[in-house]
């Protein structure tokens, strides 16, 4: 592999070729997931593994989104990994740059940099019933078998452009938030971002800074709530580096903080009221134009789209040089942006803060399990999986982030974290007992997402309201109907009475 300028940054595109013979384990992806999962093999005694990544550098989602203003709106001591704890994070909510430099500490730390495989891009999956063994093959030709997959490709990995009528024609420069243009100088340029989600509500505030005008094209407005950010003083890092007890307390401190707001975004409660009411003030305390006000304020109850945690967002929208647009887009033009009101808006450059293709109904690439079956065929209209890591007739293949384990209120990394561990248990079990298949049972599946469907269906999300969480026809393949706590316990234990193991 090439020899890296930095922990987890190759220097040029690796070989993405196998060594030869059969590993233990293949992670695919080298992003919080899949190194979390790395590390956690490590320290169960397993070493025989290797992470393939199709980058060039780990890190994932953090490494791919770099936009001005980029950070975290979970707070920085949750959104990291209980295993691997970092008493030094220079604020209350950190920026992309400092999450990074975190994964990458991850993998110096843990040694992890031999076990990756950069340029190593996974274009199919298969299962072989008679070896008990899975092949990767990847773009550049390359062939890895192992007993096992963790699958870390991650939810948030492939940058989507909307469908928009003229999106050929418009002649300007056109960004995603996800594929940001660091070459490009917007200093007094015409800058046009269409959303107001999580990630434009931190991009605009920059923007209307540097350019000359920002036109932000609005569909729908979201709940806002202030993100009490602060730079951490040295008194609290030296504590925590002392004391590694204070560190954990704070931990848990902000998770059961995290778990209280479930009480009013994951279902539709008197605490929903108050959430509603304390952005209404915020809005009100924020925002002096009633019509502005009235643009901003959601139809729908907070919690069935994300919440949006920002102190600067309001502010910059008020800006002189700023305009807030909530006609619909008809089409783009050359020179700019069409609206239904006939108007051209005419812009130098076009940012897409419009979020990414999530497979809610497929996958990333082709998965065959047992008897040639396709996994993307039988998640053609909604995706399902046993406690959202294993798949009925897809033996020894683990998901993380895998279907209905998206949290609404609490730290992404919680759920993670819960199902490598689940995941390493399977993968032991495998290893201990020489096992050629461990398939979880068909029923044992059916009756999971039988509860799990019938529970979503008293949460906000499936209230009536349109979100990317929804399919098409609003079947939820994404969130988790509870608490974190709740789905921690659910994966502690392996049931092998839920599988068939050969």
């Amino acid at each position: 592999m090439t020899a890296p300028n930095d922990a987890g940054r190759a220097t040029a595109p690796a070989e993405a070729t196998a060594a030869g013979g059969v590993v233990a384990v293949v992670i695919v992806g080298a992003g919080f997931a899949g190194l979390g999962a790395a590390v956690r093999l490590k320290q169960a005694g397993i070493d025989d593994f290797v992470v393939l990544e199709r980058g060039r550098e780990v890190g994932g989602t953090w490494r791919d989104n770099t936009y001005p203003g980029a950070a975290c709106d979970i707070p920085s001591l949750l959104y990291s990994y209980s295993f691997a704890p970092n008493p030094g994070w220079s604020r209350a909510y950190s920026g992309s740059e400092e999450i990074l430099g975190y994964i990458r500490g991850i993998v110096e730390r843990f040694d992890l940099e031999p076990h990756v495989r950069f340029g190593a891009d996974v274009e199919d999956l298969a299962f072989d019933e008679k070896e008990g063994t899975w092949t990767a093959r990847t773009a550049g030709g390359g062939s890895f078998i192992a007993r096992s997959v963790v699958m870390a490709a991650g939810p948030l990995a492939n940058a989507g452009l909307p469908d928009i009528p003229g999106i050929g024609d418009y002649t300007g420069r056109i960004m995603h938030s996800a594929r940001w243009d660091h070459d490009y100088d917007a200093a007094g340029k015409r800058v046009a971002v269409i959303g107001t989600g999580a990630s434009a509500v931190q991009i605009i505030p920059e923007l209307v800074r540097e350019a000359a005008s920002v036109k932000v094209f609005q569909r729908t407005p979201g709940w806002v709530l202030p993100r009490l950010d602060y730079r951490r003083p040295d008194w609290s890092k030296r504590l925590l580096r002392r004391v590694p007890a204070a560190q954990t307390a704070a931990r848990r401190a902000w998770y059961l903080g995290h778990e209280a707001v479930a009480l009013g975004l994951v279902w539709d409660t008197a605490f929903t009221s108050l959430v509603e009411r304390a952005s209404k003030a915020y809005l009100r305390a924020s925002v002096k134009d009633p019509w502005l006000r009235r643009q901003l304020t959601p139809d729908f109850r907070p919690g069935c789209k994300r919440m949006l945690m920002t102190s600067d967002y309001y502010p910059a929208l008020q800006r002189d040089n700023c305009k807030l647009i909530t006609w619909p887009i008809a089409t783009l033009s050359p020179a700019g942006i069409r609206t239904a009101d006939g108007i051209e808006h005419e812009v130098d450059c076009i940012v897409f803060a419009t979020g990414f293709d999530v497979c809610k109904t497929g996958t990333p690439f082709p998965i065959r399990g047992r008897a040639g079956r396709e996994l993307a065929a039988e998640w053609s209209r909604g995706a399902q999986a046993y406690k959202s890591v294993n798949v009925s007739g897809y033996p020894n293949l683990f998901f993380t982030f895998g279907p209905n384990s998206g949290p609404g209120h609490n730290s992404a990394l919680v759920y993670m974290e819960a199902q490598i561990d689940y995941a390493v248990k399977g993968i032991r079990l495998i290893l201990d007992r020489d096992l050629s298949a461990l398939d979880v049972k068909a029923g044992s599946q059916e009756r999971y997402n039988r509860r799990m469907q019938q529970r979503l269906r008293r949460t906000t999300w499936n209230s009536g309201c349109k979100s990317w969480y929804l399919t098409e026809d609003g079947y939820n393949a994404t969130m988790y109907p509870g608490f974190a706590t709740q789905y921690a316990r659910q994966m502690a234990r392996l049931d092998l009475a839920d599988y068939s193991a050969d």
